[in-house]
């Protein structure tokens, strides 16, 4: 497991086989991000993989990701460390980028491991949830909605959650479907005019977010925006619904139903809030 590895509950018990290369604990989302393009840049590790932990484990498989290069060990470290193993280990990278793919890897998993019926019925409980969102009747006119996943820099998220906002809804103004999320100016978010937005900073729970939700709100214009009059901002768990892909995925996509179908203030489902706003910017 990682050091990030927190679900579900059991999986805390077992052995860490990373850690983080960065001094980034209580930082703030723009000395994260600074850390981690000087590491990049420096050529440097942002985790560190005990391969002696590794090897003691002695593994048949090794599951890795090679969807994003700062969300985990990268893909060529751990294939060094997997041949490096005086056995044969099989290794397989998981990088989905749609909803779609996202069940896929579930099955994929399912097979190596020799539970596929199991990770079947996975999928298809998945699928119908799916499904029940999508067969919702959506709001008219649909209302514009910004997701973004980073604070400082902005980062508009991408691969499968702009697929969730259509499904739920919505329409995502700025995330493109299938293409990783994106850096992007706060003229861009202001010129998008959300009715609703969504704060998701990747690896954030709930509480970390709406903590950092004033790094946007007191942005310049901020009070201006649909989103703000109205007090359509919500603060999300990421980390567990969103940024992971992984069977909770299902639980963001019916948050993001209930962001885009619910008037402010009424309850929104587990793992979200009301980012509460100023009375003035009401």
């Amino acid at each position: 497991m990682t050091h990030e590895c927190d679900f579900p509950p059991d999986a805390q018990r077992l052995p860490r086989l990373t850690s983080d290369a960065l001094a980034t604990a209580g930082a703030t989302p723009a000395e994260i991000d600074r850390h981690i393009r000087h590491a990049l840049h420096e050529g440097s590790s942002i985790y560190a993989l005990d391969e002696a932990a590794l090897k003691a484990l002695a593994p048949d498989l090794v599951i890795t990701q090679e969807l994003c290069k700062v969300c985990a060990v990268a893909y060529q470290e751990v294939a060094r460390a997997v041949r490096r193993l005086d056995r044969d280990v099989s290794l397989l990278s998981l990088e989905p980028e749609s909803l779609k793919g996202i069940c896929s890897t579930i099955v994929s998993v399912g097979d190596v491991t020799g539970h596929r019926r199991a990770a079947e019925l996975v999928e298809e409980a998945m699928r119908e949830r799916i499904e029940v969102v999508r067969s919702m009747e959506a709001p008219s006119p649909r209302p514009v909605v910004v997701c973004l996943e980073w604070t400082e820099p902005l980062m508009v998220a991408g691969h499968w959650v702009p697929e969730m906002v259509e499904l739920a809804g919505g329409v995502d103004a700025l995330g493109t479907a299938g293409a990783p999320s994106r850096v992007a100016r706060w003229d861009e978010v202001f010129d998008a005019r959300p009715d609703v937005l969504v704060l998701m900073p990747c690896g954030f729970d709930l509480a970390r977010t709406i903590e950092i939700s004033d790094e946007i709100t007191s942005r310049p214009g901020f009070d201006d925006l649909p989103c703000a009059r109205d007090g359509r901002v919500i603060a999300v768990d990421g980390s567990s619904y969103f940024n992971r892909p992984g069977p909770r995925i299902v639980s963001g996509l019916e948050i993001l139903a209930s962001a885009v179908g619910t008037a402010p203030g009424e309850a929104l489902p587990r793992g979200a809030d009301w980012v509460r706003l100023p009375v003035a910017r009401s």
